[in-house]
């Protein structure tokens, strides 16, 4: 009989550098502040070395399995992920359009004997991410599709410059690609309060590469990321491995789902919990996305 999901989840990660069972501990604090200045200094902190090393390939093998079912199209897309015929002024970043060519494995399809699984349910897990950044607790989304993901992108394909929905980001790179595939992003290119259009569209055009950092990722990593704020992409992938990466979804409030759009887009279909909660939903800024 496998053990308890809560269990498994300490068994995964390297508890010698970040023990989730023992908060207040020195080397958890020494772990949060880090994450909190990096997050506060440049909108990004990576914990390297995160699940423990004779796992990786575990984790590798696992989302690999699973990588075939991502559903698999491509599409033209803006940096706001709003349509793309959006009536815009003349110069607006919002009317440069890019080729999106990555795919979605959504949670149902994610067993929850997967290491990714086990970590993104552990309540430890969630304090931890809570602390780094600052909030008083994270809670798994409610949706049944999104809240638990792996992204796959093959190579010849990019996820092209975008902002997330979500404030908040965490995520772990399962497989790295063989060429390619760098992950780059513009901290606080945006605020909750301005868009800052003429630096998106600067960085889009090429002309602002100042504005543009580049992250060094390998398997097993934990990255905290503020993708709200942060525009981001993976450059195209190259030689002949897929780049996969898992996302964990989490709100600051209790039953999140995603919008029917965006949810479409992402995995090519919605189910009933996603149309029910449409009506439901309140914005919590005024950003073009």
């Amino acid at each position: 009989m496998s053990r308890p999901v809560e269990e498994n989840a300490a068994a995964v990660i390297d508890t010698g550098r970040y023990p989730l069972s023992d908060p207040g501990s020195a080397a958890w604090l020494e772990a949060v502040e880090h994450a909190r200045r990096e997050l506060d200094r440049v909108g990004c902190c990576v914990l390297p070395d995160f699940i423990r090393p004779d796992l990786r390939d575990t984790l590798r093998q696992e989302c690999a399995g699973v990588a075939p079912q991502a559903h698999d199209q491509v599409e033209v897309v803006n940096a706001y992920n709003i349509a793309t015929d959006t009536p815009l002024p003349d110069g607006h970043p919002g009317r440069v359009t890019m080729e999106r060519g990555n795919a979605f494995v959504s949670r149902d399809h994610i067993p929850a004997h997967f290491v990714i699984h086990q970590l993104y349910t552990s309540r430890a897990f969630q304090h931890f991410v809570a602390d780094c950044f600052q909030l008083p607790a994270v809670h798994e989304l409610a949706d049944p599709l999104s809240g638990l993901c792996l992204n796959v992108i093959a190579p010849g394909r990019a996820h092209p410059w975008h902002f997330d929905t979500n404030e908040y980001t965490v995520s772990m790179l399962t497989q790295e690609s063989s060429d390619g595939g760098v992950f780059e992003y513009c901290p606080n290119i945006r605020s909750a309060q301005a868009e800052n259009f003429g630096d998106v569209a600067g960085v889009l055009a090429g002309t602002r590469p100042d504005l543009v950092h580049r992250l060094t990722l390998n398997p097993g990593d934990l990255q905290l990321f503020k993708g709200r704020y942060s525009m981001h992409r993976v450059t195209q992938v190259a030689g002949e491995v897929a780049r996969h990466t898992a996302i964990f979804a989490y709100s600051e409030h209790p039953g999140v789902i995603g919008s029917v759009e965006r949810t479409r887009q992402l995995f090519g279909r919605v189910l009933p919990e996603h149309v029910a909660a449409e009506a439901r939903a309140v914005r919590g800024d005024q950003l073009l996305d």
